[in-house]
């Protein structure tokens, strides 16, 4: 028989207390990821000022805040009759 070892997070949520953080600012690949969109489609939001930029002083580094990825989804939103 074969015993396994548990990582941290696995004995965590036997143990019941797994309390992970949800993630709020993600970067273009893992927003172009969520909406199921390319990157450049992700970009030229950004440049259109559909979806607003998270951007440190300084950095060129750009994130987007979950909650204007889910208000850019309710907006978008059609029902077909």
């Amino acid at each position: 028989m074969v015993k396994k070892t548990l990582t941290n997070t696995e004995l965590k949520r036997a143990q019941g207390i797994y309390n992970p953080v949800r993630k709020r600012l993600f970067t273009l690949k893992e927003a172009s990821e969520y909406l199921g969109r390319p990157v450049w489609g992700i970009r030229e939001l950004i440049w259109s000022q559909v979806i607003p930029v998270v951007k440190q002083h300084g950095c060129r580094k750009m994130y987007l805040d979950i909650n204007d990825l889910e208000a850019f989804i309710e907006k978008n939103k059609v029902v077909y009759n």
